[in-house]
């Protein structure tokens, strides 16, 4: 009897892992990624996290130029994979340097549009989690895109705190998952978990991030340094 429940609990766990494996968000491809950072790396993600959870609202200029930075990179590399030529890193690094600069004078509109962003994925997040057809996650995404959009255009202060919150969220769950992967106690566990029920990762996100807010709100509120 015990043998044949573990058998229905392999898979069980077997068909959620294929079927997250199988949705439009590269799950798979998140985890291999993760498990390539090491230790040092780890903490870096947990206590660079922490500071964005708590302090993003003091920080979120150069925040903002690194978001845009990175934007740049990453746009650059995948045209540059499209060329022909991946190993190729000037025109990533031309358009990180391009879209750094160009986020330093349009600092209200850089961060409402990452406002935006982080609404789309708080939303797209909870549509993966309650398991809505994949198909129409765009959907979901968009409505928190548009919702995002326009809180953060309206109120700057809540577009510097929830995107501050979201990308605190995501170094701080990348940074533990990481770390938990090095050891062998915690190691299969973690990789069941990332790859197994859909509400796990939304919930590393949109947890950390609604407290954040809270603290955020609460911390800044006596501050006048929200001038662009």
């Amino acid at each position: 009897m015990i043998n044949t429940f573990s058998l229905l609990a392999e898979a069980t766990n077997a068909a959620d892992q294929k079927a997250v494996q199988s949705t439009i968000i590269p799950v798979a491809k998140f985890w291999a990624h993760i498990q390539t950072i090491g230790i040092p790396e780890s903490l870096m993600f947990i206590a660079f996290g922490i500071i964005c959870l708590f302090y993003g609202w003091r920080i979120f200029k150069a925040l903002t130029i690194m978001t845009f930075a990175l934007f740049g990179l990453i746009i650059g590399v995948l045209i540059s994979q499209k060329m022909g030529s991946p190993s190729n890193p000037i025109l990533g690094i031309m358009l990180a340097i391009v879209l750094g600069i160009v986020s330093v004078p349009m600092m209200s509109w850089s961060v409402g549009i990452l406002g935006a962003v982080a609404g789309a994925i708080l939303t797209g997040g909870l549509w993966f989690a309650f398991k809505l057809p994949d198909q129409y996650l765009w959907a979901g995404a968009l409505t928190g895109l548009v919702a995002g959009g326009m809180i953060s255009f309206i109120v700057f202060k809540i577009a510097v705190i929830l995107f501050t919150s979201v990308g605190g969220s995501a170094m701080l769950a990348v940074g533990m998952l990481a770390l938990l992967f090095q050891y062998s106690e915690t190691k299969l566990k973690t990789q069941d978990l990332f790859l197994g029920p859909k509400w796990f990762i939304p919930f590393l996100l949109i947890i950390p991030t609604i407290i954040s807010i809270y603290w955020q709100n609460r911390f800044s509120k006596k501050s006048s340094e929200w001038s662009v």
